[in-house]
């Protein structure tokens, strides 16, 4: 779900490997994600937002 909206943000799947996918979007650092659970624990997932340079505003209008 996390990974649809950051695609939905402009984001592309670089790869996928073991239980994490990695995230690229040119001007933006890399995000990591992990795929192996259905909830992300909320720290990990409020970090890789601000890494995005998205607010949690605006990535929860792209869930």
């Amino acid at each position: 779900m996390a990974v649809a909206a950051f695609e939905k943000a402009g984001f592309i799947v670089l790869r996928q490997r073991g239980s994490h996918c990695l995230l690229f979007k040119k001007g933006a650092p890399l995000l990591v994600i992990p795929v192996h659970s259905r909830d992300l624990k909320i720290g990990l997932l409020k970090k890789e937002i601000k890494k995005s340079g998205l607010t949690e505003e605006e990535f929860r209008a792209l869930l």
